[in-house]
């Protein structure tokens, strides 16, 4: 049966309808972004300027940051854009490209977290293997996989909406062209879409959870044999991981796992890890990390002085 689709362009209904909040909001967004782009710019200069780019933890650390700077990109520019617009309108093709390019870059974020997690896992239950496992070649390859797996993800979802008719409503109950809010959209039973949907992203988002979850208890376990000052720096940079995990997959199993049918905060709960999960990596990442403040501080020093000179 050919697609019947009558809807040229849909109209986010935003996270609030007071305006008022809204340009408080648009305010504190704008913050949050320029936030966003600093604090991962510093990562991204330091790690690739010194010698933390050698190191596979600090490698994956330099594309996660990568991920944040795109995928922020995706979603909060056009948020600040619609807070201030009267009228929160995306052409039909503008929202499949969103909605293709955030799930693409939310799932190579997901699987450079996995990467990271297999990082530490090796570094403290295999040590002496480490060198020889977590080889460059290996950590390009984790990278090219979390690549080629986001694309089958993101492609997956876009040619089942794309085959989707919408023939009427076009409000979106959302900031951003996600899934679910658009299959509220569709003018035909869905049933079996939505398994298909809470398959594809929902029952992943746990199963990956779940395994990094499995990783750090068996990384915690493994600790006990090591030194004080080897815990200490292991839990340090383990913990760091473990947060920033929690910040972005907690979130995403509360949204992905639940039918589009059900009441619940989605836009509200999407907001942490489109704007405040990426936001608060930088700081994580930083603020508990010695090596990383004394790479920031020589790296920048150097940099300072060559501008003087």
């Amino acid at each position: 049966m050919e697609n019947q689709n009558n809807v040229t362009e849909f109209v986010f209904i935003g996270l609030w309808e007071n305006k008022q909040i809204e340009l408080i909001f648009l305010f504190l967004f704008l913050l949050c972004y320029l936030a966003v782009l600093m604090g991962n710019f510093i990562i991204l200069f330091t790690i690739t300027c010194s010698h933390l780019i050698q190191q596979p933890m600090y490698y994956f650390l330099c594309h996660l940051s990568f991920m944040d700077l795109c995928y922020t990109s995706t979603v909060i520019p056009r948020l600040i854009r619609d807070l201030a617009a009267a009228r929160k309108n995306i052409s039909y093709n503008n929202c499949m490209t969103q909605l293709f390019t955030g799930h693409l870059l939310a799932a190579v974020e997901i699987f450079i977290l996995v990467s990271m997690a297999f990082d530490r896992y090796v570094a403290i239950v295999k040590p002496l293997h480490y060198m020889v496992v977590m080889n460059r070649h290996r950590c390009n390859l984790l990278i090219v996989t979390a690549w080629i797996v986001g694309f089958l993800h993101a492609i997956a979802l876009l040619l089942v909406i794309l085959h989707l008719p919408f023939c009427g409503p076009n409000q979106i109950d959302h900031y951003v062209c996600d899934v679910k809010p658009l299959l509220k959209l569709v003018c035909k039973d869905i049933r079996v879409v939505n398994i298909l949907m809470i398959a594809n992203s929902g029952i992943v988002v746990v199963v990956v959870f779940v395994l990094l979850v499995v990783s750090y208890i068996l990384i915690l376990y493994h600790l006990r044999t090591h030194s004080s000052a080897g815990q200490r720096k292991a839990l340090s940079t383990c913990s760091s991981h473990i947060m920033v995990v929690v910040l972005f997959f907690v979130p995403c199993i509360y949204i992905y796992i639940l039918p589009p049918g059900s009441e619940n905060k989605d836009k509200e709960i999407s907001v942490f890890y489109t704007v405040i999960a990426p936001m608060l990596n930088p700081l994580i990442y930083t603020l508990r990390n010695v090596e990383m403040k004394i790479a920031i501080r020589k790296t920048w020093s150097k940099t300072t002085h060559s501008e003087f000179k």
